[in-house]
C-alpha cells in the first residue's frame, strides 16, 4: 500500500496514469491537469494520456479546441484516446494496463466522456486503482440523459476527488455508498506574476482612475454576463466593464444589451479567447471580479482571481458561496439578479474595511489552496482505498 509521500512501497514511486486533456487542448481542464501532472511528478512516477480527439467539431460551440499562440507544451503526453471512436477506447485501455499503473486519474465534466472514460476505467488492469476527479456530476446544460450516462461512469470508479461540497452532494444523490474526498480547487499560478496597474490598463485601453469591474472566462448562459450588463447600466459614470472570453454559442443577446447600455462607451469588451500571456493584464487592471452565475459548481475564475489577489462578487449557487463567502474573499449576493448584483458592487467600493478584509482573506486562502496540498490530499485518499 502507497505511503503518504506518493509510494508504492518503500522504495518504488507510485505509478501514476492521468488519462484527461492535456496541451495542445486549451482551458481550464488542461491548465489544472498540468499543474497537477507537475506537483505529482515531484513524488511519483506519471505518464499523461492526452486525448487523441476531445470532441468532433459539430460538438463544440468554440471557434477552436487547441492553443493557438504557439504555446510549447509543458511535458510529453500521448494522444490515444478518440471519444467518438469505440476502438480507441479499447487500444486506450490495453496502453494504459501495458504500463501497469498503480491509479488511473481521470476527469469528468460532462456525460459525454461517461462511455470512452467509463470503458478504460473498467479495463485499467488488475491492481489499479481508479480516481475520478469530478468538476460536475450533472452538467449545467442538463439532458434527460445525463443521469444514466454519469451513473454509468461512476460504477467504474474506486474513489472520487471533488472540488466542493455541492459536488460531493450531487454525487451522493447517485451513488449513496460512493467513497470521496472533497479538496477545493488549488490556485492557478501559470499565469505569471502580478504586473502594476497602470501598464495593465495601458495594455487594454483602459482608464486607471476609474472602478474596473471584470468578468472572465468562456461566455455561456448559465454564467450570466446578460445580469451584469443590466447590472452594469444602472451603476454611475466612475465604473467600467472589461468582458474577456469566447461566447459558447450566440453572442447576439449579450451585444443588443451593450448596444443599449447608456454606459456602453464604458464596456471593453474582448470576445474572444483569452491566450494564457493576456491573462495577467486582464486581472491586474480590475479592482473586482464579479460572477453573476445562475448555476455553478466551483469555477476556475476564482482560482485565477486568489492568484492575482482580486475580490470577487458571486451568487449563492453551488460551491461558490463556501469558496467566496465562508472565505470572506468577496461578497455573495442573496439573489441572482441584476439589482442584487449592483448593490454588492457598489457596497463593495463604498467601505474601504471590506475591501482590505477581502484581500487579506485571500492572501490566507493562497496558503491552503496549493498543489502541494490538493495531491497529498488525493495521495492520502489513494492509501485508502
Amino acid at each position: 500500500m502507497p505511503s503518504t509521500s506518493g509510494t508504492a512501497t518503500d522504495s518504488t514511486p507510485l505509478r501514476t496514469a492521468i488519462l484527461s486533456c492535456f496541451p495542445p487542448y486549451r482551458g481550464g481542464i488542461s491548465q489544472f491537469n498540468t499543474s497537477l501532472y507537475r506537483e505529482l511528478s515531484g513524488t511519483c512516477t506519471v505518464r499523461a494520456f492526452n486525448f487523441k480527439r476531445q470532441y468532433p467539431e459539430f460538438l463544440f460551440p468554440g471557434k477552436t479546441q487547441y492553443i493557438e499562440d504557439g504555446t510549447e507544451q509543458p511535458f510529453g503526453s500521448e494522444r490515444v484516446l478518440d471519444t467518438a471512436n469505440p476502438i480507441s477506447y479499447i487500444s486506450t485501455a490495453r496502453k494504459i494496463r501495458a504500463w501497469k499503473p498503480d491509479l488511473l486519474l481521470m476527469r469528468y465534466w460532462m456525460p459525454y466522456f461517461a462511455p470512452s472514460l467509463g470503458y478504460v476505467a473498467r479495463h485499467a488492469g488488475k491492481g489499479c486503482k481508479v480516481i475520478s476527479i469530478m468538476d460536475n456530476v450533472i452538467p449545467h446544460e442538463s439532458h434527460f440523459f445525463d443521469r444514466p450516462l454519469t451513473s454509468y461512469y461512476i460504477k467504474g470508479s474506486d474513489g472520487f476527488v471533488v472540488l466542493c461540497n455541492a459536488v460531493r452532494d450531487d454525487l451522493l444523490r447517485i451513488a449513496p455508498d460512493a467513497r470521496c474526498i472533497v479538496s477545493p480547487h488549488p490556485i492557478y499560478s501559470n499565469f505569471g506574476d502580478r504586473i502594476p496597474r497602470q501598464e495593465a490598463c495601458r495594455r487594454l485601453g483602459l482608464d486607471p482612475d476609474m472602478k474596473t469591474l471584470l468578468f472572465f472566462g468562456l461566455i455561456r448562459e448559465y454564467k450570466g454576463l446578460d445580469i451584469l450588463l443590466e447590472a452594469f447600466s444602472a451603476l454611475d459614470s466612475s465604473y467600467q466593464l472589461l468582458i474577456g472570453g469566447e461566447a459558447y454559442g450566440s453572442f447576439e443577446k449579450y451585444r443588443r444589451l451593450i448596444d443599449s447600455s447608456p454606459n456602453r462607451s464604458r464596456i471593453h469588451l474582448f470576445d474572444r479567447f483569452i491566450s494564457d500571456s493576456e491573462v495577467a493584464g486582464f486581472f491586474c487592471a480590475a479592482d473586482l471580479c464579479v460572477l453573476p452565475y445562475r448555476s455553478a459548481t466551483q469555477s476556475g475564475i476564482s482560482s485565477i482571481a486568489y492568484h492575482f489577489g482580486l475580490p470577487m462578487v458571486t451568487t449563492a449557487v453551488g460551491g461558490l458561496k463556501e469558496m467566496i463567502g465562508d472565505s470572506g474573499t468577496g461578497i455573495v449576493t442573496d439573489e441572482i439578479s441584476p439589482a442584487a448584483i449592483r448593490a454588492a458592487i457598489e457596497s463593495y467600493f463604498a467601505d474601504t474595511s471590506l475591501r482590505d478584509s477581502c484581500k487579506a482573506a485571500i492572501a490566507a486562502e493562497k496558503e491552503r489552496l496549493s498543489w502541494s496540498t490538493f495531491c497529498t490530499n488525493l495521495i492520502n485518499f489513494y492509501n485508502t482505498l
